[in-house]
Order: structure tokens, then sequence, then C-alpha cells
């Protein structure tokens, strides 16, 4: 019997094929996903001709040293444009190689909440050995055509030659395989040096972050809030809650019809309101960073000015009711572990989630519906006699992946939130918004928002008096998956009370009446907020 031959040639050549491939498409893949089109991967990238230079230049030990070097760069370049992806597709912006590390940690915590913690651990363990095989394969590839190119020194030097002429005929007027696709292509370079160039930022913005200035910082308890003396205030921050949300063709006709008809059943009860527009510091995720921005006055757009912020003394809308005489609460229903930044906001009192009594289903990644967090605390802090009172309430119910989420009950039906375990989708696990028609994710967004919105009327309506003052904005707005690309980072805010003098104050402020903004409403930075309310109501 005769031994079967082994194509030891077309084996090697395979693997070169595969190799070449891998590092060009290391070279030419967007960091974008809007950008993956055929084109795309034509282009004829400038790196791979200057890294096919090197190594017919270089001494054969330095050769070996630059491959390998190269090799894990490369590697480092495709996770790096990777995490862009993912990045852009939840925030709306690509990855810091400074400061978005400590973001991984939510993410991997809202696997959990959503999939359970085995999908978290798996997607953890995934993304480790993932990166590893990149590294590992990219430089293994860079290797095998180093020692490739050395071989056939004169047949690469002839067809680098060509390459570069052709290089730069493309590049010199400009040639386009497409609308903002050229052919002769330095996109690697550019990414590299746009990260480097973020890197320098990163490093030098907590030195920029600690140089801003607290107007209020000295101000004496009765310089504070005088016009605001004897009401109760709320502030609620409605999780994901957009521009998106009152302007979508698609979406806006929805929750627009429930703002509209809040408008009017408010009326009725005597209340007026008004809206305008705050551009939020993320978009997609990191509400804590826009709630710390409105209650700070300061830009906090990343994990290092947050920590920065809650190591320090600003004084923040908490802390300012608080020294003028007000009881400040923050209501948290989303804080599962201890919170020592409560005090850092200044409120007297922290209802972190197992504080609040919850004894119903999760929707979701809200630990509890809306409608319970506010009917707790209108109990422990608005029932009956009492001192005049300020409350932060961050609402979930909104928060992505949007279903399942829970229908209203009457208020004196709420309890200890045992009356949701009757509604199916109480028990039913969260629907991944990545996994369904983009139409569907769209329409569960838009009826969960309408649920928070129709909360805060309804709350309004029923435990409302003369004296309450009710702030609701939304944090940020949702995932691309959502408003699609280039989406703003603006929100809606809303200010309802039924004392003509309060909304008199705010009569510069410009914004327009009712509780849905118009397309003209004034925007404005949400770092801004903060002085603006404390000096129309000081």
């Amino acid at each position: 019997m005769t031994e079967p031959v082994v194509d030891h040639r077309g084996r090697r050549v395979a693997v070169t094929a595969l190799a070449s491939a891998l590092v060009a498409f290391a070279l030419v893949v967007p960091s974008d996903f809007d950008r993956f089109t055929v084109a795309a991967f034509l282009r004829l990238p400038v790196e791979g001709l200057l890294g096919l230079v090197s190594v017919l230049v270089l001494p054969v030990r330095a050769r070996r040293v630059a491959a390998v070097i190269g090799g894990v760069a490369l590697g480092v370049v495709l996770v790096v444009k990777a995490m862009d992806i993912g990045f852009e597709a939840v925030l709306h912006r690509p990855f810091d190689l400074v400061l978005d590390w400590p973001l991984l940690g939510p993410a991997v915590g809202y696997v959990d909440v959503t999939a359970g913690w085995f999908a978290a651990v798996a997607v953890v363990a995934a993304a480790v050995l993932l990166t590893a095989a990149v590294l590992f394969l990219v430089t293994r590839s860079v290797v095998r055509l180093t020692g490739v190119v050395d071989r056939h020194r004169l047949s690469v030097t002839r067809a680098v030659a060509v390459l570069a002429v052709v290089w730069i005929t493309c590049a010199a007027p400009g040639l386009h395989l497409a609308p903002g696709v050229p052919i002769a292509s330095h996109s690697t370079a550019e990414f590299v040096y746009d990260h480097a160039r973020q890197v320098r930022v990163g490093l030098r913005d907590q030195e920029r972050f600690a140089e801003a200035v607290d107007a209020f910082r000295d101000a004496a308890g009765e310089e504070l809030l005088t016009a605001l003396r004897g009401k109760d205030v709320v502030l609620a921050f409605v999780e994901s809650y957009g521009r998106d949300a009152v302007e979508d063709p698609e979406i806006a006709p929805h929750v627009g019809a429930v703002l509209d008809a809040g408008t009017r059943r408010l009326a009725d009860a005597g209340y007026a309101s008004r809206s305008a527009f705050l551009t939020s510091p993320t978009a997609g995720g990191g509400s804590w960073l826009a709630q710390a921005t409105l209650l700070s006055g300061l830009w906090v757009d990343n994990q290092q000015r947050y920590r920065a912020l809650v190591s320090g003394d600003r004084l923040t809308l908490g802390g300012a009711f608080r020294r003028a005489g007000w009881r400040s609460v923050g209501v948290m229903p989303g804080i599962t572990e201890d919170w020592p930044e409560g005090e850092v906001f200044g409120y007297d009192r922290v209802y972190a989630s197992g504080d609040l009594g919850y004894r119903g289903p999760r929707f979701g990644y809200a630990t509890m519906p809306d409608q319970f967090t506010l009917s707790r605390f209108q109990q422990a802090e608005r029932a009956g006699e009492h001192a005049p009172v300020m409350a932060a309430i961050p609402l979930l119910s909104s928060h992505a992946p949007w279903s399942p989420f829970p229908a209203p009950v009457g208020w004196d039906d709420v309890g200890d939130g045992s009356v949701y375990h009757a509604m199916p989708s109480g028990e039913a696990p969260a629907e991944d918004m990545f996994g369904r028609e983009p139409a569907s994710v769209r329409a569960d967004y838009a009826r969960s928002v309408e649920y928070s919105l129709n909360t805060l009327v309804s709350y309004v309506e029923t435990y409302g008096d003369d004296d309450l003052v009710l702030v609701f904005l939304g944090d940020h707005q949702p995932a691309p998956f959502v408003t699609g690309i280039g989406a703003s980072r603006d929100v809606p805010i809303t200010i309802v009370t039924r004392d003509p003098a309060v909304l008199d104050r705010t009569a510069d402020w410009a914004w327009t009446d009712g509780l849905k903004p118009g397309p003209q409403a004034p925007v404005r930075p949400m770092d801004t907020f903060r002085d603006q309310f404390l000096t129309a109501f000081r």
C-alpha cells in the first residue's frame, strides 16, 4: 500500500494566503460598523506597504524583533477597533483607552441581570479568549509573512515599487472607490493617531477637571433657594428619555401623545408646565454620569471625572437644598450595593434598592417598576405632615432592553409590589434587543417611556398639592439601535408646578409651555442647570 501524498506546498500557500488576508483585514477594517462595505475592504493600505519596506531594509535580527512587535501592535489595533464598534453601537462614541475601562464592569453587570450569571461569565471568558486569539494569530501572521518576504525579496521589491506608484497615483487626486472610501488608505495610521491623542487628553483630563470653579461653594443656607421655601421638590431622571422620544417620526407620535394628554390632565388639576432640552454628557448608557453632571454643575462624561467629583466637596443640588434647610433624599432603586457617594451628593438619607421593600419580580433590567418607586417615596417622605423634602429619583422602567415592562395599577394597590407577580411579563426573562427586529425594539422603547411618563403624570394627579414642584428629565438618549447613527445627545427637561410664582422665576429661561418641548425650545449643556436653577430660585 502506498502512502498518501501530502501536498505540503499547497498547505503552505493556503496558510500564507490566510495570514495575508488577516493582516490586510486588520489594516483596512473600519472601526465603525456602519462603514462596513465591500469598498472599505478593497482599499490599498499604506501601512502595509511601509511594513513591507521595513522588512526589506532591516537586518535579520532587527527584522524578527520588528515582526513580533509589529504583529502585537496590529493585533492590539484590531482589538481596539472591535471595542470602538461596540462602544459606537451602545454609547454613540469610540472606546477611550484611558477612561473607559471602568465601564466594562457595568456592562458585565447588565448581561448578568438581563441574561443571567452564566451568560455574564461566558461573555467575559469569550472576550478574554478572543482577545488572546486575535493577538496570537495576527502576530503569527506577521511573522510568517516576514519570512515569506525574506525568501522572495526581489519579487516583493518589484511589487512594492508598483504598489507604491499606484498608491501615490490614487492619493494625489484623491480617487475614491465610494463616497468617503479613498483607494489610497491610511486609515490605520489615522486610527492610531486619534487614539494616541485621546490618551494624551485623558491623562490631562483630571487636572483640568480639578480647576473648575464653584460659584456657590461658600453660599450660606439663607442665601439659597429662598423662592422655593416650603416646597417639596422632586427631581426625577427618566431612563433613556431622549430627544428622539419626542421628535423621531416612529416614536414621537406615541410618546408625544402621552405628553400632550399629560399636559391637559395636569392643566385640569391646576398645574402648569414648561419644557426645554439639555445636552447630556453621555448617550446609550452611563446614567450616573448624567445624574452627576446635572446635580454638580460639572461636565462628568467619564468615570475618572466621576471619581474626582465624589472624592471632593462640590456643592450639589442635594447639598444646596440640605444647606438651605430641606430634608434631602436620594431614592435609588438601581443601587444594590453600598453607595457611600450619597453623602457626597448631599443626601440626608439614601433609599437603595434593598431599603424600598420591593417584593415583586424584576422587569428586565429594572429592579422595580417606577410606580412602586414613587409610591414608596410618597409613603416614606411626603405622607402626612412633613418637613419640606427634596428628592432625586432615577426611574428605571425605561432602561434597555425595554422588554418586559410593567402595566400601571391603582396607587392603592401597589403595596409591597406583590401585585406585579400577576403580570405574565413580570416573570419573563429580559429580551435581547440585539436579537430582535429594530422595529420591535423601538416599539418597546416607546411603550416603556410612555409608561414612565404616564406614571409621573399620575403621581402628580394623585399626590400633588400646592407645594409640589416636579422637575423631570431624561438622563441620555437610547442606544443607536433605536436612534440611528448621528443622533444628538439632547434630552427633554420639564418643570411642573401649581404655583405661578415658581414658573415666573423661570421666565427668562424661554422654555416652551407644556410637558413636550417644542422643536425650537432652547438647548443648554446639562452642566449649566445647577447654576441656572440656583440662580433663578436664590
